[in-house]
C-alpha cells in the first residue's frame, strides 16, 4: 500500500528532515508514526501527500509511484489519501453539510450524488444530526468528526491522522482514536501521527519510532518508549 524506499529530505541544504527512511505499510494495517517534534514525523505526512517532494529515494502508493508525481496529478492523489489535521481547517461558513461537501464539488460531482453520500459519511462519524450547524456551534471533538468525514468523501485507500487529538480533551481523544479504528475496520488504511503516549499504549497495533529523520523502531504490535 504505502512505500517508502530510502528517502531523503533536507530543508535549507542544512537541516536533514528524513535521512534514508525505508517503510512499508500493508492495505488494511494501522500504524502510529510516533517521535518527538522534529523527528520527521509531519514530513513523511507532506511527502505522501505530494506537498513536499523527496531529495532522493522513491516513494509508492497504492501501486503508484509518486516520487516525481506531475502537478496536474496531485488531486487525483490526493483522493486516494485522506488527510486530518491538528487545527481541523474547516470553513467558517459552511455548515457541517456544506464543509464534507465542498471537497466533492470541486471534484465536480453531481449534485444529487452529493445530496446522496455526505449523509452516509456523516453517519458513519454520528453527526447526521448536525448538518446545518456552523463550525463555531461545534465541540472540538465534533469539529474533528467533520474533518475526518471530509477527508473520507472520496472514500481514500489511506486516511492519515497527523495529531488529530492535539486541540482535544481526554474523553474527545479517545472518542477520535475510536473513531479512527472503526473506519480502519472498514477495511481503511490508518497511518496516525502523534506524539500522544497515553494513545499509543492503549491502541496496541504496530508503531513505528522515529528520531532525528530516522527510523529508530518497528514493533508489530508497540508502545511508545520515548
Amino acid at each position: 500500500m504505502i512505500h517508502l524506499i530510502n528517502v531523503t529530505k533536507k530543508f535549507q541544504r542544512e537541516t536533514v528532515a528524513l535521512d534514508g527512511v525505508s517503510l512499508h505499510i500493508e492495505p488494511g494495517e494501522f500504524v502510529s508514526i510516533v517521535g518527538q517534534s522534529g523527528s520527521g514525523k509531519t514530513t513523511i505526512v507532506r511527502l505522501l501527500i505530494s506537498e513536499l517532494k523527496p531529495d532522493s529515494g522513491r516513494i509508492i502508493v497504492g501501486g503508484w509511484d509518486i516520487t516525481k508525481i506531475k502537478r496536474r496529478h496531485v488531486p487525483i492523489l490526493r483522493r486516494q489519501i485522506g488527510v486530518v489535521f491538528q487545527d481541523f481547517k474547516l470553513l467558517p461558513k459552511k455548515t457541517v453539510f456544506e464543509n464534507v461537501a465542498f471537497a466533492l464539488q470541486v471534484a465536480g460531482t453531481p449534485r444529487s450524488r452529493i445530496k446522496n453520500i455526505v449523509p452516509q459519511v456523516l453517519k458513519i462519524v454520528d453527526l447526521e444530526d448536525k448538518t446545518d450547524r456552523y463550525p463555531q456551534n461545534l465541540s472540538g471533538g465534533e469539529k474533528q468528526r467533520v474533518a475526518i468525514a471530509r477527508a473520507l468523501i472520496h472514500r481514500p485507500k489511506v486516511l492519515l491522522a497527523d495529531e488529530p487529538t492535539g486541540n482535544l480533551d481526554a474523553i474527545n481523544t479517545k472518542d477520535i482514536i475510536d473513531l479512527l479504528l472503526k473506519i480502519n475496520e472498514f477495511g481503511t488504511t490508518v497511518v496516525l501521527v502523534t506524539h500522544n503516549k497515553e494513545i499509543v499504549n492503549a491502541i496496541k497495533r504496530r508503531v513505528v519510532t522515529m528520531e532525528k529523520g530516522k527510523i529508530i523502531q518497528d514493533q508489530k504490535v508497540g508502545k511508545y518508549f520515548i
